[in-house]
C-alpha cells in the first residue's frame, strides 16, 4: 500500500490519489471558483474582528437575522448571534427536534500575530518604535524585517468608537520589527532559534521625524502623536482602551505555476472557518437536524474570555434557541441538545513537508492535495490534552463522506514525542458529544504565510457542507 524510497529527500509517499487526479472536469473548475472567493475572504478578514463582520455581511445577505429579531423559532429559520464583534454562531433550525441534537462544526477566528501593549509607543536614539506582545505560538524570528500592517479598534471615554487600518493598501505606510544586519550578527546566529529574537524585540518601527521644536524632548514620539490625533482622532491616553494587532501586510496569492495552492496569512484557522461558514450558508434545504456553525475567538492563547469556548458563550446562546422554540425547561433542553448533538471540530493540522520528513509519521500524515484530513486525537505527551473520537462515530463519518464523494485522509500531527497541538474540541466534547477534528492540511503553519491545497480547501468545505445535512 506504501512505497519506500531511500534517502534525505524521499519519504513514504501514500498510495491514496490525488483530489486533482480524480475529480471531474466540472468539479474542477468549482475547486477554482471556491478558492477565488477563499481568497477575497482571506483579504477582509485580517483580524477577528474584520473576519467577524465578513462572516456576519455573507450570512445577512443569504437570509441570516440576529437572534435579537426573533420572538420564536421555526424550521428552516437562519438565526447568528454576534459575540463582541470577536466571535459568532450560527444556527440553522432543523425540522426535528433541537433536543434530538445538532450538527455542529466548530471554528476558531483568531491566529497567532503581535498585540501592542497598552502603552506602546516610547522613542529611543531619534526613532519612534512600538512595544508589542505576541499572541499565540509563533516562531519570533519569522516576524523580523517583514512588512506589518496595523489594524485597530480604540474605544473614547464617551464611548466612541474609532477603527484603524493601515497597512494594506498599496497607497498605505507598512510597519516592521527591524533584525540585525548579518555583519553583526556573531552572537545572535550562536543562539538557539527560540532565543534569536526576544519577545522584547518585537519592537514595531513607526516613524524618524520629529516635530520642529528643539526644546521639545522625544519630538519624533511627539510628532506620531499629533498625527495620531489629527488623522485619526485620539491621543495617548486612549491607548489604554483599544487594541490593536500588527499583521504581515499585502494579499492571498495563488502558489506555484499551476496555481493549486494558497499562500496567506492566518490560513490557521480561517481556512477551516471559511469553509465551516460557507457549509452553512450553502445549504439548499432545511436540515433534518438544526445546523450550527461556531466561529470562536482566543483557541491560540486557550479559548479563554468571554469570546472563547471555555466560556458560557455557546451554551448560553444555545439556551436562547431553545427557548424560542419553545422548551420550557432550557436547562434541561440544553443539555439534551448538546449530549445529542455531533460536532466537526474544525481546526487545520500540519501537511506533510518532504523538506522536514524527519518530523513526521509518513503512514498517519495529512498529506497535500488528498482533501480533508480527520484526526482521531490530538494532545501531546500520550495524547494529553485530547479528545479520542469514538469508532462508532467516525465510522458513520466515512459512510456519508464516500457517499457524497468527498475525499478525506486520516492523519496525526507529527511522530510520537516530537511535539502536537490541540483544538476546541475536547471543550465541546465535555457535553457529551461526539466530535473529531477534521480540517485542511497545511504547511509552513503559525507562520506569516502558510500553504495549503486549493483541492484541499474545496473539500473541507464540502466534507462540513455534508456533514451538516446528512449526519
Amino acid at each position: 500500500m506504501y512505497t519506500e524510497s531511500h534517502g534525505d529527500e524521499s519519504a513514504l509517499t501514500a498510495e491514496k490519489p490525488l483530489v486533482f487526479s480524480k475529480v471531474t472536469d466540472p468539479e474542477f473548475k468549482k475547486i477554482f471558483d471556491y478558492n477565488d472567493d477563499y481568497l477575497h475572504f482571506l483579504d477582509a478578514s485580517k483580524t477577528e474582528r474584520l473576519c467577524c463582520a465578513e462572516a456576519v455581511r455573507q450570512a445577512e445577505k443569504a437570509g441570516f437575522r440576529p437572534l435579537s429579531e426573533f420572538r420564536s423559532l421555526a424550521p428552516g429559520d437562519k438565526v447568528y448571534v454576534n459575540e463582541r464583534n470577536k466571535a459568532v454562531i450560527f444556527y440553522r433550525i432543523g425540522t426535528e427536534a433541537v433536543t434530538d441534537g445538532m450538527n455542529i462544526v466548530g471554528a476558531h477566528i483568531d491566529s497567532p500575530r503581535l498585540d501592542l501593549k497598552p502603552s506602546p509607543l516610547y522613542e529611543s536614539d531619534d526613532l519612534a518604535l512600538f512595544k508589542t506582545h505576541y499572541y499565540g505560538g509563533i516562531k519570533k524570528y519569522q516576524w523580523v524585517a517583514l512588512p506589518l500592517a496595523l489594524y485597530g479598534t480604540v474605544v473614547l471615554k464617551d464611548g466612541t468608537k474609532i477603527s484603524l487600518s493601515i497597512g494594506d493598501r498599496e497607497s498605505e505606510p507598512v510597519f516592521c520589527v527591524s533584525d540585525l544586519l548579518i555583519h553583526l550578527a556573531g552572537k545572535q546566529m550562536a543562539k538557539k532559534a527560540a532565543e534569536v529574537i526576544e519577545g522584547e524585540e518585537l519592537n514595531l518601527l513607526v516613524g524618524s521625524i520629529p516635530v520642529k521644536d528643539e526644546d521639545v524632548k522625544e519630538a519624533v514620539k511627539k510628532n506620531i502623536l499629533k498625527k495620531l490625533q489629527k488623522e485619526y482622532g485620539f491621543t495617548e491616553a486612549d491607548f489604554a482602551s483599544a487594541e490593536f494587532e500588527a499583521v504581515p501586510a499585502g494579499k492571498a496569492r495563488s502558489v506555484g505555476f499551476d496555481e493549486s495552492l494558497v499562500g496567506a496569512y492566518a490560513q490557521d484557522d480561517r481556512v477551516c472557518a471559511y469553509a465551516a461558514l460557507r457549509g452553512i450558508l450553502d445549504l439548499d434545504e432545511t436540515p433534518a437536524r438544526t445546523a450550527c456553525v461556531i466561529l470562536a475567538d482566543k483557541e491560540e492563547i486557550g479559548s479563554v474570555g468571554s469570546t472563547g469556548m471555555n466560556s458560557r458563550m455557546f451554551e448560553n446562546d444555545t439556551a436562547e434557541i431553545c427557548a424560542l422554540l419553545g422548551e420550557t425547561d432550557t436547562n434541561l433542553a440544553v443539555r439534551r441538545t448538546l449530549r445529542n448533538s455531533a460536532c466537526l471540530s474544525a481546526d487545520v493540522t500540519a501537511g506533510y513537508d518532504p523538506t522536514f520528513a524527519s518530523a513526521f509519521d509518513p503512514l498517519n500524515s495529512a498529506f497535500i492535495g488528498k482533501g480533508a484530513a480527520i484526526c482521531k486525537y490530538g494532545g501531546a505527551r500520550g495524547k494529553s490534552g485530547s479528545n479520542d473520537a469514538h469508532p462508532e462515530f467516525l465510522a458513520k463519518l466515512r459512510g456519508i463522506f464516500d457517499d457524497a464523494g468527498v475525499f478525506w485522509q486520516t492523519c496525526d500531527m507529527g511522530k510520537v514525542d516530537q511535539g502536537g497541538g490541540g483544538t476546541i474540541a475536547y471543550m465541546l466534547a465535555a457535553y457529551g458529544m461526539d466530535v473529531v477534528d477534521c480540517g485542511t492540511a497545511v504547511l509552513s503553519m503559525h507562520s506569516p504565510f502558510e500553504i495549503s491545497s486549493k483541492a484541499d480547501t474545496y473539500m473541507t468545505w464540502k466534507a462540513y457542507n455534508t456533514f451538516l445535512i446528512k449526519y
